[in-house]
């Protein structure tokens, strides 16, 4: 395992944490997606969906169970290196892009310099 890999941290199953570094990065092509301390969406490409497409209505009628496109859009997130889908979003229209991961990276290099935590396989594992 090389000395990078051990520095990773999985944080969701496409989205990995580079610590010294302090860069988001996908999982699957290694592509870096921007600083941890931001947003990561920022870099990736966005398709906006019609709720309809995804949850198309169950029964006729007005009260079909399918989701209201006036009221709901589903924001998908893709890596612009690979395609792989990284995140999906149900928000209201107008509603700005969630800011989902802040991470306290000072914190976390303090306490993995201390020993106290220690990075195994990707994960973090508290040292007893």
């Amino acid at each position: 395992m090389s000395a990078t890999e051990e520095r990773r941290i999985r944080v969701t199953e496409y989205l990995d944490l580079e610590i010294d570094k302090e860069q988001w990065v996908c999982n699957r092509c290694n592509l870096t997606l921007g600083p941890a301390r931001e947003n990561y969406k920022k870099i990736c490409l966005v398709h906006q969906r019609d709720a309809r497409e995804i949850h198309p209505p169950l029964v006729s009628g007005s009260y079909n169970f399918s989701p209201d496109p006036l009221w709901i859009r589903i924001v998908e997130f893709y890596c612009p290196g690979c395609g792989t889908q990284v995140e999906t979003e149900y928000l209201p229209p107008g509603h700005p892009l969630t800011y989902d991961i802040e991470l306290d990276l000072d914190r976390l290099k303090e306490r993995l310099s201390s020993g106290e935590f220690r990075i195994r396989n990707q994960r973090i594992e508290v040292v007893e």
